[in-house]
């Protein structure tokens, strides 16, 4: 953490059974990947021989990230306005786009802590909205 002080604004935790993203794949492919996740989530899970912890990992992190937010999808909050996005470590970090990141700003949300865990049957993740804070309210 950086030594600038911060506040912690919210904190969302979700669990995905694997098995309920992987009948959704089944299904509904095409439409389930375009709504619920960016371009590139959907290139950093393809192909890989655990696509469906993947993405159900990343949908984790998007509904931990609105229980944080304390939005839902509601105030016109689109899933594919919550990408997880892996740094070149593999650490992985949010970006927020449109209405989601309008009210993350709102809330003085600066960074995003975020950790991710999967097994064959469940995948979560959870998540810190943070605010960093003037050094003046130390």
């Amino acid at each position: 953490m950086p030594d600038r002080p911060h506040q912690i604004i919210g904190h969302g935790v979700d669990l995905v059974p694997v098995a309920r993203i992987a009948k959704i794949l089944d299904e509904h492919r095409e439409r389930f990947l375009e709504r619920t996740f960016t371009p590139g989530e959907q290139a950093d899970c393809a192909g890989h021989r655990r696509e469906s912890e993947k993405l159900a990992s990343r949908f984790a992190a998007k509904e931990a990230v609105l229980k944080a937010l304390g939005t839902g999808l509601t105030q016109g909050i689109f899933l594919t306005d919550v990408s997880v996005v892996s740094l070149p470590s593999g650490k992985p970090t949010i970006q927020l786009t449109g209405q989601a990141a309008h009210i993350a700003a709102g809330l003085g949300i600066t960074r995003w802590e975020i950790s991710l865990t999967d097994t064959d049957g469940y995948s979560m993740a959870s998540v810190i909205a943070i605010a960093e804070l003037p050094r003046a309210q130390q």
